[in-house]
């Protein structure tokens, strides 16, 4: 096949980390699995022209604005024209809605991870109001996307949310789990966390409880601190908690310097992949107390490492941790101190669970379900089968 694969522009900046950057890391992933498989590929994406111009930096997101949805779609009107009708346009996710138009009556199929912006901006999610600029913005992606007719969505939940957002329309969608990389796999816990211990200069040969994530609200970083806190307060175990993932905003930084075991509270900024896979390997517990999630590519990581994992009672999270993961209710922000204790005592239940090794095994089982090979068999399937389609 001839796969054009649509990326987001790197102009706006990035991190490093996929669990707060997933999205690069998703893309090289589909290119790269599909070269592998000896299609002809190619990576059509944003070029920074209009926001390499020294206009003042309020301004420069309104120029990328111009690379993006103005220089970009004129650049692909006239590639199109020497492009093979039998070529498939695979767009890498959603927020790419507003191209959709450019292609909507060639091979074309939508990768499509989570849907908060959207039901932020049309107010369903409470608390997490849009402004005006934000709602406009949203709208133009959903008008984009509406537009297409085939569309592959990482967890039934996505799926849902899709089917939801387009109730009349006339679409195929397909369901599949996003693939790990290899390295994502159980390791010694003892030599990880001695090796740990002197790269980091921290004292982690007790183990640690972990996160991986950004300051998005959904994520619940000052949840995690917060179920911390009442975790400590309640033991005499002394180990430390960690947060991988950007340096923390001002909220929860504050968050962390208000805690009384902030001396306790690493935060962990720019660690490579394979690092990170040996922080899930080595911890004693991941917590991912989050509010929604597309995926939630850190659960299953952790899992994969052999990492116990506690999460929240909703999908897609349930989906991802099935029967051998640990659920909490959302955070109860009218009682956030009596909902920290109560997932302290799981936290601490697992922890003192005799069973660890059973534990460990289910988890690693769970996630040989996220397997990149049979992810990106079933892309090739569903890419071979729109164009064949048609």
């Amino acid at each position: 096949m001839q796969i054009i694969f649509f990326s987001n522009p790197d102009f706006f900046g990035s991190e490093k980390r996929p669990a707060f950057s997933s999205m690069p890391r998703f893309t090289n992933m589909l290119v790269d699995g599909m070269r592998d498989k000896a299609h002809e590929v190619s990576v059509w994406t944003p070029k920074s022209t209009f926001f390499d111009l020294p206009f003042p930096s309020k301004l420069k997101k309104w120029m990328g604005y111009i690379d993006q949805y103005v220089m970009f779609p004129m650049q692909v009107k006239r590639r199109l024209k020497k492009v093979s009708q039998e070529t498939i346009f695979v767009f890498t996710d959603q927020a790419q809605g507003p191209w959709m138009p450019l292609v909507q009556n060639r091979n074309h199929v939508m990768h499509c991870h989570d849907f908060l912006s959207q039901w932020s901006a049309m107010g369903e999610i409470k608390g997490q109001e849009v402004g005006f600029t934000g709602k406009i913005y949203q709208k133009f992606i959903r008008d984009g996307f509406k537009k297409g007719k085939h569309f592959i969505t990482s967890s039934y939940k996505t799926d849902a949310d899709l089917k939801k957002l387009l109730p009349e329309a006339k679409i195929n969608s397909y369901m599949i789990y996003n693939g790990l990389e290899e390295f994502y796999k159980p390791l010694d816990k003892v030599k990880v966390r001695a090796s740990l211990s002197l790269s980091l200069g921290i004292n982690l040969s007790n183990g640690y409880l972990l996160h991986v994530g950004g300051n998005h609200w959904y994520k619940n970083r000052n949840g995690v601190i917060e179920i911390y806190n009442a975790w400590r307060s309640m033991t005499k175990k002394r180990i430390p908690l960690l947060l991988v993932g950007p340096p923390p905003d001002d909220f929860i930084d504050k968050v962390q310097k208000e805690s009384s075991y902030r001396s306790d509270i690493h935060f962990l900024v720019g660690q490579s992949d394979e690092i990170v896979s040996q922080i899930y390997a080595g911890a004693s517990l991941f917590l991912f107390p989050s509010f929604a999630e597309g995926f939630g590519w850190p659960s299953a990581e952790a899992m994969a490492c052999g990492c116990p994992v506690i999460t929240s009672n909703e999908a897609p999270m349930t989906e991802v941790v099935s029967d051998a993961g640990f659920l909490i209710p959302l955070r109860d922000t009218e009682n956030p101190r009596q909902w920290a204790n109560d997932a302290a005592i799981v936290v601490e239940d697992v922890l003192n669970t005799p069973n660890q090794e059973e534990l460990i095994l289910k988890s690693i089982e769970n996630a040989k379900r996220f397997n990149k090979k049979k992810a990106m068999d079933d892309f090739e399937q569903v890419y071979d089968r729109i164009v064949r389609l048609n």
